[in-house]
């Protein structure tokens, strides 16, 4: 049996309440966090007690990589599916918030490395539900692996696990689950197609906008420069319009791929000790980590250009 083979039964042990998730699969098969192809897979399936962001959107992610599920009675929606070792955990989050996977309609994604995207095929198939993506992801997707207009092409330890059917979906649509309807933001750069998210979610009478904003950080495999390179082209241009693009969104509360990035789990912490029940809103979180990314961006073009 597969590694990936193994995740899938386990997490479908968790549906079940089955005590025993060894009893799904072959016990000798390499428990999550142990893939030799992935040494810091442990770290980043550390696990997180999942809780509510604010109204219908709740945090089921690891403690280092975020998932986010936004409900509704009529069917649910997650964004990113983080790695493929921690899907259980995903699965038991999701379970200990009081809902089930199986009430996942859409599955979306930010991007699709392995640390973002390694779960999403194992969770489709545990949820049954359809998984959409911009075309550039949505390609990678499919066939498993980067291409090389991926600025970190070459040097990712591994690629997605194939996800066969993924709805394209464009720049400024909105996808809709019921009462639930979220924006597709082109937020490229990073990779050819980062995506980010908008939705409104309310407690009572009031309603928040809230941006799940795709990593904007210019990290590459060696060799690759942003400021000219023939696979990507485009990739200083993207960057500068997934700027604009964020710091122009309404935006009352920041969410991250990586949660350190929005300081996820700090607000928590505030709002959990009682130093601020609106920890997670921040009216400038966006239009600060656009400035902030355009400011790393200049740093590591100064720096390529150094090498010339």
């Amino acid at each position: 049996m597969s590694r990936n083979s193994y995740l899938a039964a386990a997490a479908l042990c968790l549906i079940a309440g089955l005590p025993d998730v060894a009893a799904a699969g072959d016990a000798a098969a390499l428990p999550a966090g142990a893939a030799p192809d992935c040494p810091r897979c442990a770290e980043w399936s550390e696990s997180q007690k999942p809780f509510r962001v604010f109204g219908n959107t709740y945090y089921v992610g690891t403690r280092t990589l975020s998932s986010i599920l936004i409900t509704s009675g009529d069917g649910h929606v997650l964004i990113d599916g983080t790695l493929a070792e921690a899907v259980p955990q995903l699965i038991a989050n999701i379970r200990a918030l009081g809902f089930r996977v199986q009430d996942i309609r859409l599955i979306l994604n930010s991007h699709d490395h392995f640390d973002h995207a390694g779960g999403l095929a194992a969770l489709q198939r545990l949820s049954g539900a359809q998984v959409a993506a911009r075309a550039p992801s949505a390609r990678v997707l499919r066939q498993g692996h980067s291409d090389p207009d991926d600025p970190q092409y070459g040097s990712l330890m591994r690629g997605p696990e194939r996800v066969p059917h993924v709805r394209v979906i464009s720049d400024g649509e909105t996808v809709t689950v019921g009462p639930l309807r979220l924006t597709a933001h082109a937020t490229a750069g990073h990779t050819p197609g980062g995506t980010s998210w908008t939705w409104t979610s309310c407690e009572s009478a009031r309603c928040l906008h809230i941006v799940y904003a795709d990593s904007l950080s210019a990290i590459s495999a060696p060799g690759f420069k942003f400021s000219a390179n023939a696979a990507y082209p485009t990739a200083l241009q993207d960057f500068h319009r997934s700027f604009a693009t964020l710091a122009g969104l309404p935006c009352d509360i920041l969410l991250t791929p990586h949660p350190e990035v929005s300081d996820t789990l700090a607000r928590l912490s505030r709002r959990e000790e009682g130093a601020a029940q609106d920890a997670f809103v921040d009216a400038e979180a966006c239009r600060r980590y656009a400035r902030q990314a355009g400011e790393d961006l200049e740093k590591r073009i100064a720096q390529e250009q150094q090498s010339r």
